[in-house]
């Protein structure tokens, strides 16, 4: 048999479970290569302990060459073209030809899309989250505000996540009386695609930590210089402590290629991740998939952009593209399963799972808060970080300390 070539891009949460997944179910003949223009990868979903002072920068980066299998080929280099017709990736390193392509680019920031937005200090990348650890360690009291600028973001409770630390910090600090902290989000309820249900469930846990929620504000501009929000058709809101999450956009890489829609993003089928390209499928946060439900009468509703849907998609991508060029079937299907820890502070979370293609609308539930699921979530940070070397043990130690039970997807 003829070896192939399959070409990764991006070597995030998505890309790095192809790419292992691929090398596991492919021989030797075959070639898997992870293109990723940063050499040190970084594990977003502990930027919040960032943020806290809970971890610090070393503890949550990693070589990315030592999260990968033996025999997938690190090209560390930016992408600077897509070649679809003449199936050719082209980099600032070597010109890559594939047979197939899997594209796992995620999603871009674009603070600059919103006036006076992009000074401010955001949890969404590593480098803000430093800067709102020092900005939160000189807090002396007054107004915190976590604001999302846009939708869609990913992480969808992140923006929830984020003030119930800060609320607990400061409570931990002894400025639970002094400060008042705030949601404001152009959203009509925390987490809307997963229902009302979870999010009266999530409102309560703001409440409970003195967390005011503000639904329905677009922002229009941040004024630094009087440290105020100015939200369309709503009075200003000053801040003493501002953490945002960016509008987010699809990389521009996928426009140029023609594998975006209208709004930046890759359509997808839900159940293959193919794209309209023979042999390009897309993962993870730079997809566009429509689920059950809908915002408004026109509107559909679009699967979160979220870690846990990537790492679905990375396998069952792996398994298809494998059974193709053995020439087998395949009945890999991605299910629309997901969950999210809601981390609360204090060693305490809350954890909501569930079905989000189910009909008529999501079916997602948040389960009873408590120290379990804080488990689950330092566990699994815990394993991805990893060298690849150590994962089967540290697997096995996880699955006997019940991390079946924790929803933890840690596989190989």
């Amino acid at each position: 048999m003829t070896g192939k070539t399959v070409v990764v891009l991006g070597g995030g949460t998505g890309g790095i479970v192809a790419a292992n997944s691929l090398r596991a179910n492919l021989g030797r003949e075959h070639r898997v290569v992870l293109v990723e223009k940063n050499a040190l990868h970084t594990f977003a979903p502990s930027f919040l302990w960032l943020m806290t002072g809970a971890r610090r920068r070393a503890q949550i980066t990693r070589d990315l060459r030592v999260l990968v299998r033996r025999g997938v080929d690190v090209v560390c280099a930016e992408i600077t073209a897509l070649d679809l017709d003449g199936r050719r990736v082209e980099t600032t390193g070597p010109s890559l030809s594939f047979d197939f392509l899997v594209v796992a680019l995620g999603a871009e920031l674009a603070p600059e899309a919103v006036p006076g937005l992009a000074d401010a200090d955001t949890f969404y990348t590593l480098e803000g989250a430093e800067k709102l650890n020092l900005a939160l360690s000189r807090f002396a009291g007054g107004t915190a505000i976590v604001l999302v600028s846009a939708m869609p973001y990913k992480c969808p409770g992140a923006p929830h996540e984020a003030a119930m630390l800060i609320a607990d910090t400061l409570r931990r600090r002894g400025l639970e009386g002094r400060a008042e902290i705030h949601v404001y989000t152009p959203e009509p309820q925390p987490m809307p695609v997963a229902g009302p249900e979870l999010g009266e469930a999530v409102k309560r846990m703001l409440a409970s930590m003195r967390i005011s929620f503000h639904p329905l504000h677009k922002l229009a501009s941040v004024d630094a210089k009087s440290r105020s929000l100015v939200f369309e058709g709503r009075p200003p809101v000053q801040y003493d402590l501002l953490a945002v999450v960016p509008p987010h956009r699809g990389p521009k890489l996928l426009r140029a290629a023609g594998l975006a829609n209208e709004s930046g993003w890759a359509p997808v089928d839900r159940s293959t991740l193919r794209t309209k390209r023979e042999n390009v499928y897309a993962i993870g946060d730079a997809t566009t998939i429509a689920i059950p439900g809908r915002w408004k009468p026109d509107v559909p509703m679009m699967l979160p952009k979220a870690g846990v849907f990537a790492h679905a998609q990375g396998e069952i991508v792996a398994q298809r593209i494998a059974a193709d060029i053995e020439g087998l079937s395949c009945h890999a299907r991605f299910a629309g399963m997901g969950y999210c820890a809601l981390e609360a502070g204090d060693g305490v979370a809350g954890f909501a799972d569930g079905d989000f293609f189910a009909e008529p609308s999501p079916k997602v539930r948040l389960r009873k808060m408590g120290r379990t699921w804080h488990l689950g979530r330092f566990m699994f940070e815990q394993w991805w970080l990893s060298p690849f070397g150590l994962k089967r043990e540290l697997l096995r130690l996880a699955l006997q300390a019940g991390g079946k039970t924790l929803g933890i997807p840690m596989t190989l």
